[in-house]
């Protein structure tokens, strides 16, 4: 069975860090874009969540995945690990 491509756990992360470090920042305490930009990262978190479920789920199942880590990775060309 051919390796399901998932993103890599870090653009999670990276986004994450994006939006609790300077975006929230950047809008301030009392900003009615607060509240948005908190829902935003607890949405992405719950996404994260889901696809550390779906991991499981797939190891479970034996099915093989694959981290990706851009659109135009060929995971033929990369070093194995």
């Amino acid at each position: 069975m051919e390796q399901i491509p998932l993103p890599s756990h870090v653009h999670y992360e990276l986004i994450l860090q994006i939006l609790e470090r300077q975006t929230l920042f950047a809008v301030g305490n009392k900003s009615p874009q607060r509240q948005q930009v908190s829902e935003l990262i607890g949405t992405l978190r719950k996404a994260l969540s889901q696809q550390k479920q779906l991991e499981q789920s797939c190891g479970r199942a034996q099915i093989p995945f694959d981290y990706r880590w851009s659109t135009g990775e060929n995971p033929e060309q990369r070093p194995s690990s």
